[in-house]
Parts: structure tokens; sequence; C-alpha cells
């Protein structure tokens, strides 16, 4: 089993609105991370597809699905076949494009989301690698990159820059490795800090890290 694997059940896949683990669950759950990001009313949606998806989007409800996971959707919920047209309901543009070439972050279902208003803009590459399971490979926040090994939990933490050491010592508190760690960034108004974990912490430890933190955001 690959290492992006952690149970059988990541291969099976979730409970879902299909027709596709892979093209529709999958797709689902990249756009929850842009939902999750973009924490303001939303304007525009831009969905640039790579390779398969590319190729696939429309036949497999992929533009349906992301649209949903950005709604908030979950891969079981029965709006998700009709979420492009309650954005559109909503006043949100929604716009999807079919790149040529390959992928930018190196996958056949790649995927790359663009959420915008008129006063903040992210952006979101994520690609599905079977059974309903997504990688983050970029994040692009207030105009700053940034570069996930790729598997899921990622927790996002906005602070000051002497936020770390306390984070960590949360972390440890709760058996929760670091994979890898982005020093603090400055961003328009604020320090972030990204950090690539083995498990997604207990609640106990994320409210522990709450207290220091000025906003945190689990993938």
């Amino acid at each position: 089993m690959s290492e992006n694997y952690k149970s059988v059940f990541d291969i099976i896949g979730p409970v879902m609105v299909g027709p596709s683990s892979s093209h529709t669950a999958g797709a689902v759950m990249i756009g929850q991370v842009a939902h999750k990001l973009f924490l303001v009313p939303l304007k525009k949606i831009t969905v640039a597809y790579y390779e398969s998806f590319a190729q696939t989007h429309q036949g497999h409800g992929t533009d349906y699905a992301i649209v949903a996971g950005i709604l908030g959707m979950q891969t079981d919920d029965l709006r998700v076949p009709n979420a492009v047209e309650l954005a559109r309901d909503q006043g949100i543009e929604v716009i999807f494009k079919e790149m040529p070439g390959n992928s930018p972050i190196k996958h056949p279902n790649t995927a790359i989301i663009t959420l915008e208003n008129e006063f903040k803009k992210i952006t979101v590459a994520g690609c599905s690698i079977g059974g309903g399971t997504i990688e983050i490979r970029k994040l692009e926040i207030d105009g700053q990159t940034f570069t996930p090994l790729g598997p899921l939990p990622i927790m996002l933490c906005w602070g000051v820059k002497d936020i770390p050491k306390s984070i960590k010592k949360s972390l440890d508190q709760g058996n929760v490795k670091i994979r890898k760690a982005v020093a603090p960034v400055k961003l328009k108004e604020d320090y972030l800090c990204e950090f690539d974990l083995d498990k997604i912490p207990h609640q106990n430890i994320l409210e522990q890290i709450k207290a220091v933190s000025k906003n945190l955001i689990c993938l």
C-alpha cells in the first residue's frame, strides 16, 4: 500500500454522490480545502483542470463536485449535482478551464482552484490520488506561495513570529509529529506558519494552539 494511503478505506472511498471516487469524491474534497481557506463572501470561482481532469471533468461530474466542496458540501450531500447552479444563483461567477500540457504539480488528476472577491484571493492546487483521497501540493494566500508535502493533514496558523515554539510544544504533548514546518512568513498584516503533520491533532491540542494563534485551519 502506498504511503499516501492510511487504510484500505482510503482505496474503497467515502460514501458519496458519484459517479467516481477519484473524479467526483476527490474533487469535492479539493473544493472543501478551498472552502476552509476562503472565509469571506465569494464572488468568483476559477477551476483550471490538467491532464485526465481536463479530458473527463464534464462526464465524471468533476465540475459540480468541485463547486460543491467550495460551497462547503460533503461528498454524500444530495445537492452535489446541482452545485454549479446553486453557486450561480448566489451570484458567484464560475469558470472552468481545460489547460494544455502537463500538470504543474505533476499528477494527472489536477485541479487548480482560484477563489476571489474584491479584497481577497487564494489558490489551491490539489490532485485526486484515488479512492477519494487527495493531496494539496501548492497554496497561494495573500500573494505568498506555500508548497506542502502533499498528503493531509496540513495545519495553518496565523499569529506573531514567536508562535512556532508553543505550537511545537502542544503538538509534542499530543504525540503529533511535524513532517515539515515552514518558518513564519510575513503576509499583509500578519505572519502565517505552515505545518505538515502525520495525523490530525486531538481537539484538546487544537484548542491549546488556538489560544496562542489568531486563526487556525487544519486541512
